[in-house]
């Protein structure tokens, strides 16, 4: 089933300058495998070496954080839309 992806500008450059990508998945895990299939180069942005998402890595499915459902278990519906938010860090 095709899902939407929205990429942060830092990592447009990782997916040939695209806003957002089209790919499979029915939950969040299959999306983010097809995503990183697609564009290799996004793995070692969004997963650590052991494969584990990365822990300044956000990600969210219509606006709800996956870690308040069932983290990349999180099951995704054809009208689903997958936000991936890089934590910001900075200030005083």
């Amino acid at each position: 089933m095709p899902v939407k992806i929205l990429i942060p500008t830092p990592l447009r450059q990782y997916v040939g300058d695209q806003r957002a990508v089209e790919v499979s998945g029915t939950t969040v895990a299959d999306a983010l495998a097809d995503l990183v299939a697609r564009h290799a180069a996004m793995r070692k942005h969004l997963f650590n070496d052991e494969g584990d998402l990365r822990s300044f890595i956000n990600i969210y499915v219509n606006d709800e954080d996956i870690r308040h459902l069932e983290r990349v278990g999180t099951s995704l519906g054809a009208d689903d839309v997958i936000s991936i938010i890089p934590s910001v860090a900075g200030g005083r």
